[in-house]
C-alpha cells in the first residue's frame, strides 16, 4: 500500500496523544483515502495518490460532516483537518471514532433502515447552504443512452421503446424540477455503522460523495427491497408517493451498469457487479424469492 510512511502517520498519532504501537490500518480501505486507527479513539483518513478528485473528497467531508452534525445528524467529529498535508504528501483529517460496528453481512435491519430514514429527513429538510466543494447533480434524460444501449446490442429495439415509456410515467410522477438538497450520496452499508448488540444505527461515516440532488437519488443506494424501511423513517405514511421516483433512479443505473466491466467477487457492495442491481430489483419484486 503505497501512501505516507509509518514515521509521519506516528507524528501525527503522537500530536494526538497515541503512540506509535498504537497506530494500525484499519480493516476497511477506503477508494478514495487510505484509513488508519490512531489508538482506540480516533481515525485518520489521508487522500490517496494518482486522481485529484480523492483529495477534493476528503476536503469536502471536512465542510459537509461538520454542518450535518449541526443539523443533528450522526456524523463523526473532525478533531483535525489539513487540506495541503504537509506532514503526510496529501491532505488528511482526523475524526473521532465513530461508535459502532459495521452491519453484520453488509445487511442493517429493518431498524438500522428506519433510523437512517429520520436521520436523512434531517439532512435533507434543512435549508439550502452553499458548502465548498459541494456539486449539483441533476438527473438527465436517459432516452439518449437507453437508444445508444439499444444500438449496441445490450436491448433489444422495442424493449428499450418500451423501457424510455415506461420511465416517462414514472418521472410523470415526480415534481417536474425536484428540488435539489444536500445528499450523502453514499448510504450503502459499508458508511453505516450500528450497534454489536441491538444492530440500532449509531452513525453515517464517509461523506465524500455528498452531493445536492434530487432527495430520490438517495435511496438508489440501498437495495430496492429495503427502501419502504428507510421511507417509514424517512416519510411515514409516504411511502407509495416516493417510491415512482426511487425507482426511476433505481433502474436507470440498472440498465446503464449493464455494460460496464466485471467487478472482483471480494467486492461485497450490494450493487458492485454489473447485474447486481437488476437482480435486486427482480428479488424485490419476485413473491417467492429468498
Amino acid at each position: 500500500m503505497t501512501g505516507p510512511d509509518l514515521a509521519a502517520i506516528a507524528a501525527v498519532a503522537r500530536r494526538h496523544g497515541v503512540a506509535a504501537g498504537g497506530v494500525r490500518p484499519a480493516a476497511r480501505q477506503g477508494i478514495a483515502s487510505q484509513v488508519h486507527l490512531l489508538g482506540e479513539e480516533l481515525v485518520l483518513k489521508v487522500a490517496r495518490a494518482g486522481e485529484p478528485g480523492f483529495a477534493a473528497d476528503l476536503r469536502k467531508e471536512a465542510v459537509v460532516i461538520p454542518h450535518a452534525a449541526r443539523l443533528g445528524v450522526r456524523a463523526p467529529e473532525i478533531v483535525e483537518f489539513d487540506g495541503v498535508g504537509e506532514a503526510l504528501g496529501a491532505p488528511y483529517l482526523v475524526q473521532r471514532r465513530a461508535p459502532g460496528v459495521a452491519p453484520q453481512g453488509d445487511e442493517p435491519g429493518p431498524d438500522a433502515y428506519r433510523e437512517l430514514g429520520r436521520q436523512l429527513a434531517l439532512l435533507h429538510a434543512a435549508p439550502p447552504a452553499s458548502l465548498a466543494g459541494v456539486a449539483e447533480d441533476r438527473a438527465g434524460n436517459p432516452r439518449r443512452g437507453i437508444e445508444d444501449l439499444a444500438a449496441r446490442g445490450y436491448l433489444s429495439a422495442g424493449l428499450a421503446r418500451w423501457l424510455t415509456g415506461w420511465l416517462d410515467e414514472l418521472a410523470g410522477q415526480a415534481p417536474a424540477e425536484p428540488p435539489l438538497v444536500l445528499t450523502h450520496g453514499d448510504i450503502s452499508a459499508g458508511n453505516l455503522l450500528v450497534d454489536p448488540a441491538s444492530g440500532a444505527l449509531t452513525a453515517l461515516i464517509d461523506w465524500g460523495d455528498a452531493v445536492h440532488a434530487d432527495p430520490a437519488a438517495e435511496f438508489a443506494k440501498v437495495p430496492p427491497r429495503a427502501v419502504r424501511s428507510v421511507l417509514a423513517g424517512y416519510a411515514p405514511g409516504e411511502e407509495e408517493a416516493w417510491w415512482p421516483r426511487i425507482l426511476w433512479h433505481h433502474v436507470v443505473w440498472a440498465v446503464f451498469r449493464l455494460p460496464t466491466g466485471p467487478e472482483p467477487p471480494t467486492s461485497t457492495h450490494w450493487s458492485a457487479q454489473p447485474a447486481n442491481r437488476l437482480l435486486e430489483l427482480l428479488r424485490h419484486y419476485a413473491p417467492f424469492a429468498g
